[in-house]
């Protein structure tokens, strides 16, 4: 008979009955009694009032009966937390049971069971079996070790489970060391501090691969895993690594072949310089990809997902298997789009010819998503590879022709395109479109044919009465139509101003006195005035040359794309976004990205994007902003510790990076600079021979619009950063371009990565419309922190009388940087050298004006103090520190070569995740006059 019986409803009663039962002598009886107890908790019954008669069933050989207690107790121990205590000797007895099933499960249930009273009595047990001579014991401890640790880490920590883990890395059986590394990832991640409790050294990755080869797939998993948090110490280590995790791309689970490639695309960073390793390891990665793609849809699609980041990070890889990308009559939409957009990746000049014909076979498909987008590649193969142009437009022509709908519309849109990117062109098949004028209703498609009309005007002879047929129907037409007909019309007029004259009369009527919309009316006034005013000015705003636009328009960001190359064979690399971005308590992890080689350039292009506002999606704000009381006055931040000047590390080197004796007045810690940055006095007076430097000389970084007035109900903030007397400050342009004043201002900042907080409200007299006023925030740094992602975003809540509104800004790096950031030089050195080689950070900075005395004197103005200045092989190396308002310590390593504009910034730290905001910094520093 089944188990079904044990869930059919008994009689009235049946808690009575099942405590009979349970206290019952037969064994079978009782088993029989536990059994129902697990039917009834399965379905939601509560059984809990059993519990001291379902405890005393523990006492028994049986392992079935002893399987399902103990699952009872994993469900109950929480709501039963005393009664729970009974259970915990026979617990302690079951992990010293001669079963060593019996003692794995005692110790995996303890492990579940996640009340802190139990936890205590824990320890001694999970200690023995952590060291038992079952590999299925230790194995099973391993992983408690982890669960011990989320219930309570410092008890971890107090009592050497961690160190005991990294033992087990050492084990001789493969899946003792496979649960080991799971264990220890896992504590990593959870890790408060965000760095890695366990460090992982060249004599760890040596065991960790051996096991590699003799654990289960998913073991192997969390071992590559793990390996990819490694950053090899030379490219030596690196190739060793290489070879021996290249097998493992012959793997039949997908999981583990992804899970390779992961680690050795991080590799191939670091082994850039040889090219032969690298173009042969390059031929490895592309048949395991390939064979990926001959799995079930599901595994193909996430495949896809993870291959659109490896070609987007290196096209060479797949460049020669462009048929793998072809897609089946069967493939399901989601495979067909995916398979898609990496063809269009691949396309080069030697196999457009082939990727054309295919797309002009999607194109004749019955799934009308398919085609938009298969004709949409065509454009962009256009865009991308320009011998091909002329024959994608040729292929569009064909389909055009075939009238059918939803194709010549799309076609319409991607020739648009294709006229901005090659402008004087292919202007000939203008007459071919407006043949299909007629056909158009969906807004893309009528806004790019209305734009190639009023773009080429004259060139077409019934330009006027083309979009004169338009302006019949002009309140109907969505408002991207109407703002496209509105600017084409001008174009036609500044064109042929004798007979356009009132047909731009009519449309600048219908835009400013009968539209109900903002953009249209605000956008046709200024077209009336600027005609109006000044035709000259109207036709080299108008008419100007249109920047030619991208190849690549749909690339991830680098410093993103790395990212997510760190994430491959995870949901992050399915998405394309960090795991920060859907994985609630992920803000306090690392960031993961490639190794150094590429730093400069991903910190390049950070860089060059620091300054853009950032508006999250509100529902990123909610939670904490809209719980706060925003009408309440700011409590005044409370003043932040003096810092005490110690010895961060301990000295006693008393050669200063390779250079003579250090004097015996250095010794001293160095001396907190005063508020008004004079740093350069002392150390800097006696290496460069300068004086004190103002605080005014700090840079100022000009204000950006950080609400626009469209989002802000009319309410525009435009706002920077600044740091004064030793405050930060939020320094702010209110404008009101509303028709209402605007009143009752207060303002809430969230959680953020340097606490801070509003030292004082703020103070905004009442705002008249047409209105602007300038106000400076005062802002401690003594608020709750949560980690925030990039490190300096700052989320604002703004409220008055109209309404809340939401944004979030960057936090410039340099007001961060605190006046007592000078260190001794023998802290400087000790520091530099007990940091580890992993926390270093290599970046390269161009177009330095000036000599190193100058660039150390900018530096000082922005408490980035010089603790001494060499001069190697011809080069000025400058060793300087500073320190953050959260009291983070940060060394510099700054190499200048005389008559050059780059130079090389090499950074050390404990906390390597500031290193973008650093690196932001040091661009705005040198760059400023």
């Amino acid at each position: 008979m089944t188990d079904s019986k044990y869930f059919t409803t008994t009689k009235k009663g049946e808690i009575f009955e099942l405590k009979s039962e349970l206290n019952n002598d037969k064994k079978e009886k009782k088993k029989e009694a536990v059994k129902k107890v697990i039917a009834s908790m399965t379905v939601g019954k509560d059984v809990s009032a059993l519990f001291p008669d379902v405890v005393n069933c523990m006492q028994t050989d049986n392992l079935e009966l002893k399987k399902l207690v103990y699952l009872y107790l994993m469900n109950y121990a929480k709501s039963q937390p005393d009664m729970a205590i009974m259970a915990v000797n026979t617990f302690v007895k079951d992990c010293e049971d001669t079963n060593p099933l019996i003692r794995a499960l005692a110790v995996r249930t303890m492990g579940c069971i996640r009340v802190d009273k139990i936890t205590e009595y824990l320890c001694e047990p999970l200690r023995k079996c952590l060291k038992d001579e079952d590999p299925y014991v230790r194995k099973t401890a391993a992983v408690c070790v982890a669960k011990l640790y989320d219930i309570s880490s410092s008890m971890v920590e107090d009592q050497g489970f961690l160190d005991q883990l990294k033992d087990l890395l050492s084990d001789s059986n493969p899946m003792v060391v496979a649960n080991a590394v799971a264990a220890l990832s896992e504590i990593n991640e959870a890790s408060a501090s965000g760095q890695p409790l366990v460090e992982m050294n060249s004599v760890t990755i040596n065991k960790l691969l051996t096991a590699l080869n003799e654990c289960t797939e998913w073991g192997q998993v969390f071992i590559l895993d793990s390996l990819a948090n490694y950053t090899p110490k030379d490219e030596r280590e690196a190739q060793s690594i290489c070879e021996r995790i290249t097998p493992r791309l012959a793997h039949a689970n997908a999981a583990v072949v992804l899970s390779a490639i992961k680690v050795l695309m991080k590799l191939l960073e670091i082994l850039a310089g040889d090219n032969d390793f690298c173009s042969m390891l390059t031929k490895k990665l592309a048949p395991p990809l390939v064979t990926l793609l001959s799995s079930e849809p599901e595994v193909q699609y996430v495949a896809l997902r993870n291959i659109n980041l490896i070609v987007q990070k290196r096209p060479d890889i797949l460049k020669h298997e462009m048929k793998v990308f072809f897609v089946k009559y069967n493939d399901p939409i989601y495979v067909k789009l995916e398979k898609l957009d990496i063809m269009i990746r691949l396309a080069n000049q030697s196999n457009i010819a082939q990727v054309l014909s295919e797309l002009k076979e999607y194109a004749t498909e019955v799934d009308v998503d398919f085609v938009r987008k298969a004709v949409r590649a065509i454009g962009r193969c256009a865009i991308k590879v320009e011998p091909s142009a002329e024959r994608c437009v040729s292929t569009l022509l064909d389909l055009i022709q075939t009238k059918v709908n939803y194709v010549v519309q799309e076609a319409i849109v991607v020739i648009k395109d294709i006229f901005r990117k090659y402008p004087n062109k292919y202007e000939s098949i203008i007459s071919t479109l407006c043949e299909n004028l007629d056909t158009l209703d969906e807004p893309e498609a009528r806004a790019s044919m209305v734009w190639i009309i009023g773009e080429y005007a004259e060139r077409i002879d019934n330009a006027d009465e083309l979009l004169d047929g338009f302006l019949e129907g002009f309140q109907d037409e969505n408002a991207q139509v109407q703002l496209q007909l509105l600017t084409a019309v001008v174009k036609l007029f500044l064109k042929r101003p004798a007979d356009t004259q009132e047909l731009v009369q009519h449309i600048l009527s219908l835009a400013t006195q009968d539209s109900d919309n903002p953009d249209l009316r605000d956008r046709g006034f200024i077209y009336w005035r600027l005609l109006s005013t000044d035709p000259a000015a109207a036709k080299e705003v108008v008419l100007a040359d249109k920047p030619l636009i991208s190849e690549e328009t749909d690339l991830l960001e680098p410093t993103l794309l790395d990212e997510l190359i760190c994430h491959i064979s995870s949901l992050a690399s399915v998405y394309h976004k960090p795991p920060t971005a859907f994985v609630e308590g992920r803000g306090a992890g690392v960031r993961k990205s490639l190794p150094n080689r590429s730093a400069s350039a991903a910190g390049e292009d950070s860089s060059s994007v620091q300054e853009a506002t950032v508006i999250p999606n509100q529902e990123s704000l909610i939670g904490d902003l809209l719980s706060m009381d925003i009408g309440a006055p700011a409590a005044p931040a409370a003043p932040a510790p003096a810092s005490s000047n110690v010895d961060l590390l301990g000295g006693g080197l008393d050669i200063l990076l390779g250079g003579g004796p250090v004097a015996s007045n250095d010794a001293a810690p160095a001396a907190p600079a005063p508020a008004g940055g004079s740093a350069a006095g002392g150390l800097l007076g006696d290496i460069f021979g300068i004086g004190p430097v103002s605080s005014s000389n700090m840079i100022q970084i000009p204000k950006i619009t950080w609400l626009p007035a469209d989002k802000g109900k009319g309410l525009e903030i435009q706002g920077t950063f600044s740091r004064r007397a030793g405050q930060v400050y939020m320094d702010m342009t209110f404008t009101n371009k509303a028709m209402q004043a605007m009143t009752g201002f207060a303002i809430q900042l969230n959680k953020n990565s340097f606490g801070l907080v509003p030292s004082a409200p703020l103070q905004v007299a009442p705002l008249q419309p047409s209105q602007s006023v300038d106000t400076s925030l005062a802002l401690g740094t003594t608020g709750p922190v949560q980690r925030m992602e990039p490190l300096n975003n700052l989320q604002v809540a703004i409220k008055n009388n109209v309404d809340i509104f939401y944004f979030a800004c960057l936090v410039h790096g340099n007001v961060l940087f605190v006046e007592d950031g000078q260190l001794d030089k023998r802290v400087f050195l000790t520091t530099w050298k007990e940091i580890p080689a992993a926390n270093e950070i290599q970046y390269n900075l161009h177009g330095i004006v000036g000599t190193a005395d100058t660039v150390a004197a900018k530096m000082t103005a922005n408490s980035i103090f010089t603790i001494a200045k060499r001069n190697v092989e011809g080069q000025d190396m400058l060793y300087q520190s500073l320190k953050l308002t959260n009291n983070i310590w940060v060394l510099l390593e700054l190499k200048l070569s005389p008559g050059s504009s780059d130079a090389t910034l090499s950074l050390k730290t404990r906390s390597v995740e500031v290193g973008a905001i650093i690196f932001a910094a040091y661009e705005q520093i040198i760059r400023s006059p």
